[in-house]
């Protein structure tokens, strides 16, 4: 039997219809999100889920609480699945940050995976921290099927590393609409418990 982690990203926020930079910026979901999420909830609510794992951000949280109900089950929480921090580019808008910080701006288009806003954090970075929290997740959750709920940067980082394409190109090879449901499959080898991971993307709230 394999693990499956069903990876959710958060459902939309305010921010989300802004176009703001929303990492570190701890927003509840809008209307449009709960919606998106219940919706989330209903199309999982016959898989069974073995344990759940979320972001800390309020919300991942309402996202990981709302999916988990009918499970049962209360989700734990993990810092390393937090959004990469967008440092002083944090609640400004794509035109905004552009206009203010236009060479900035360009070098992170170029290259986000090692390039990080002022202040703020590069994909490696984020990569250093939500990498060894899902290696744990898989390894404590052998052959069950597993919830993580996180952020659209931290979940592309993620797929990319998986995938072993090269991550720079993260942003523009993968989309991850607010409620996108992407499950990853691990296989184990019957002798040493080796085995080779796939991942199944839907990139749009189902």
């Amino acid at each position: 039997m394999p693990t499956r982690i069903y990876m959710v990203r958060h459902g939309a926020t305010e921010l989300t219809a802004e176009d703001r930079f929303a990492g570190s910026t701890d927003v509840p979901l809008s209307d449009t999100g709960r919606a998106q999420i219940a919706a989330l909830a209903g199309r999982l609510r016959c898989d069974k889920l073995d344990a759940v794992y979320a972001s800390p951000m309020v919300r991942t949280v309402e996202t990981a609480r709302v999916v988990a109900a009918p499970h049962g089950i209360e989700p734990r929480l993990e810092l390393g699945l937090r959004e990469i921090d967008y440092g002083r580019w944090e609640g400004r808008s794509r035109h905004e940050v552009e206009a203010e910080h236009a060479s900035e701006y360009d070098a992170w288009q170029e290259d986000p995976l090692t390039v990080a806003p002022q202040g703020g954090e590069s994909g490696v970075q984020v990569l250093a921290r939500a990498l060894p929290v899902l290696r744990r997740v898989v390894q404590n959750h052998r052959r069950r099927s597993v919830l993580l709920v996180s952020h659209k940067g931290t979940i592309r980082l993620l797929i990319s590393s998986l995938m072993g394409f090269d991550a720079r190109g993260y942003r523009d090879r993968l989309d991850q609409s607010p409620g996108a449901l992407n499950i990853l499959v691990k296989t184990w080898a019957v002798k040493d418990g080796s085995g080779a991971a796939s991942v199944r993307q839907s990139a749009r709230a189902l």
